[in-house]
């Protein structure tokens, strides 16, 4: 049984990985381009100052897949990836959550753990750590962003499966009401005590150094020697757009392996739904049915 509801949940994993990228490839995928080509442009102004300098402007690398590739090929097989990851994940933790959290339908069983699963895995981590589109965030910070987001990751997903825990814990003494509440206020303090702990992007160490004190790694304007702005700092609107974006496609995946899940799941652990399926023997076939 375990078995077969992994395997439900790599199928509506990929389906909700492809309806992403073609959400991503509409809608997220102009930023990116809009953000690639700020980057161009500050670029050249950086390298126009540092000829003015008498500075040697380092060789760019040449690039191992165009624009065309990554914004579609690598997206999209990136996206059906994750998508197939984040739905094997979601299966096993409804394996785990069955029969363990009340008696709840199938489909409302895989809504609830599709949101657990989004606060808990992206949307909570995001609020510390947003997305950011390329150009934003220096390489030598790049090990130090990725050990804090999975320490956010980490952190969020422990304390959502503490929450739960102690919700269950509570039940019987306060009520289902009351003990939800107390373990969801429990999860956002203590989530809110390590987001308060963790630093800054714009603190870290080598972005203190070269470019002072910021809350993030978002391009400030670029000056000359006398002060004088020679290129705008990143556009917000830009920045907006595609956390917003980033959002909504890892909504549209969650949610999509929810549904596509909670029916398939359904029809495999009731019974009385296996039956209705199974035609009578001796009993003509509906209307219209092939």
């Amino acid at each position: 049984m375990e078995k077969k509801l992994i395997l439900l949940g790599v199928i509506a994993g990929a389906v909700a990985g492809l309806l992403a990228f073609v959400f991503a490839r509409i809608f997220a995928e102009p930023q990116i381009a809009k953000a690639i080509d700020y980057e161009s442009g500050r670029d050249a102004a950086q390298a126009a100052l540092d000829k003015a300098a008498g500075v040697t402007p380092e060789a760019a690398g040449p690039d191992i897949f165009s624009r065309t590739i990554q914004a579609n090929v690598g997206i999209g097989v990136g996206m059906v990836f994750f998508g197939i990851a984040m739905g094997a994940l979601f299966a096993v933790a409804y394996t785990i959550c069955l029969g363990r959290v009340g008696k709840l339908r199938p489909r409302n069983l895989a809504l609830l753990v599709a949101l657990g699963g989004f606060l808990g895995m992206y949307f909570v981590p995001f609020l510390k750590y947003p997305a950011n589109p390329p150009s934003i965030g220096h390489t030598d910070t790049i090990k130090d962003r990725g050990n804090l987001y999975l320490a956010m990751v980490l952190c969020s997903v422990a304390f959502l499966v503490a929450a739960v825990w102690l919700g269950k814990r509570l039940q019987p003494r306060f009520g289902n009401w009351n003990a939800t509440l107390l373990g969801a206020g429990s999860y956002i303090v203590a989530i809110g005590i390590v987001m308060a702990l963790l630093p800054q992007l714009g603190e870290l160490s080598v972005n203190v150094q070269h470019y002072g004190h910021h809350a993030t790694e978002t391009p400030l304007p670029l000056t000359n020697s006398k002060g004088t702005i020679v290129y705008p700092g990143f556009p917000a609107d830009v920045l907006f757009s595609f956390r917003f974006y980033s959002v909504a496609a890892q909504a549209l995946l969650w949610t999509t392996v929810a549904l596509a899940f909670g029916p398939m799941a359904e029809r495999l652990l009731d019974p009385a739904v296996r039956a209705a399926a199974k035609p009578v023997p001796g009993q003509p076939e509906p209307v219209g049915a092939a």
